[in-house]
C-alpha cells in the first residue's frame, strides 16, 4: 500500500506541475514587465457588435475601456508617422488596425473621436471577401486629423509566398492605392505577419518609413528593428486586467 499511495503521490505531483507550467506558459505571466516608458503599439483588427469566429474583432465597449485605460496611463496617441518621427518620446501609444473592415469607421472612428484618439489603418485594397471601408470614409477620417493610412499589399497575400517581382509589386502598388486616396502613404504592414529580410529591403526601397509586423512584443524603436517591429496583442475577449497585463508585456496569452 505504501508503494503505491508512493506511486501515486508522484503522479499526480507531475500531473500538477504539468498543469501548472501549462497555465504560466499560457497567460504570459512569466515575462518580465516592460518599461513602460516604452511606446506600446497595439494591434486590432475590427471593432464590432456581435462576435466573429476569428476572434478578431473587439466590441465597442471593450475598445473603449481599452482606449479608458491608455488614457489613464497617460499615454499620448500617435499614428505611426508621428511615432518613428520621435520614438524617444516616452508614454507614445500607436494604435494600428489591420485589412481596412468597414466597421473601423462604423464603430472604431466615433470613440477615437470621442477620445481624440489618434490611429493607423492598414488597407489592402483589393482584399477579398470581407466588407471594406469606402473612398469617402477615408478620405472623412483622414481629414479628421486623427487617422493615418497605411499599406498592407494589394491582395493581402502571404509575400514569402511569392517571388521577388511579385512581391514587390504587391508592396509598391498598395503604396500607390492609398496615396491616390490620401495623398501620402508611409508605413507598411505585413499580411499574416509573413516577412524575411528581403521583404525588409523591399519597404524600405519603397519609400516607407516603418513597417509593423504581428510579433508580439514590446521593444524601444531603432533603425534595427524599424521594419518588424512587434505589436502588442490584444483580442475581442480580453478583460480590462488582461488588457493591462498584455500593456504591460507585451502579449496575454502565447
Amino acid at each position: 500500500m505504501t508503494l503505491v499511495f508512493i506511486f501515486l503521490y508522484v503522479i499526480f505531483g507531475i500531473l500538477g506541475l504539468v498543469i501548472i507550467l501549462f497555465a504560466l506558459g499560457r497567460h504570459t505571466f512569466w515575462l518580465p514587465i516592460r518599461d513602460r516608458k516604452l511606446p506600446r503599439l497595439v494591434m486590432l483588427h475590427q471593432v464590432t457588435p456581435h462576435e466573429l469566429p476569428s476572434g478578431m474583432n473587439m466590441p465597442p465597449e471593450r475598445f473603449e475601456r481599452l482606449l479608458q485605460i491608455l488614457q489613464k496611463q497617460g499615454r499620448t496617441f500617435v499614428t505611426m508617422s508621428e511615432l518613428v518621427s520621435h520614438p524617444m518620446t516616452p508614454y507614445q501609444v500607436a494604435l494600428t488596425f489591420d485589412d481596412g473592415f468597414a466597421d473601423n469607421y462604423h464603430y472604431a472612428f466615433p470613440l477615437l473621436k470621442k477620445y481624440q484618439a489618434k490611429a493607423t489603418i492598414y488597407l489592402a485594397p483589393d482584399i477579398p471577401v470581407i466588407d471594406k471601408l469606402q473612398h469617402s470614409q477615408i478620405l472623412e477620417m483622414a481629414e479628421s486629423g486623427l487617422i493615418e493610412f497605411g499599406a498592407h499589399s494589394v491582395n493581402h497575400v502571404n509575400l514569402t509566398k511569392l517571388d521577388d517581382t511579385q512581391a514587390i509589386q504587391e508592396i509598391e502598388q498598395s503604396r500607390d492605392a492609398v496615396q491616390r486616396i490620401v495623398g501620402s502613404c508611409r508605413s507598411f504592414a505585413y499580411p499574416y505577419g509573413r516577412f524575411d529580410e528581403r521583404h525588409e529591403k523591399m519597404v524600405e526601397a519603397a519609400g516607407f518609413t516603418s513597417a509593423v509586423s504581428t510579433r508580439k512584443k514590446i521593444e524601444p524603436i531603432s533603425s534595427a528593428n524599424i521594419f518588424r517591429l512587434p505589436r502588442v496583442s490584444t483580442h475581442g475577449k480580453m478583460s480590462a486586467v488582461q488588457m493591462r497585463i498584455a500593456l504591460a508585456r507585451g502579449r496575454y496569452r502565447i
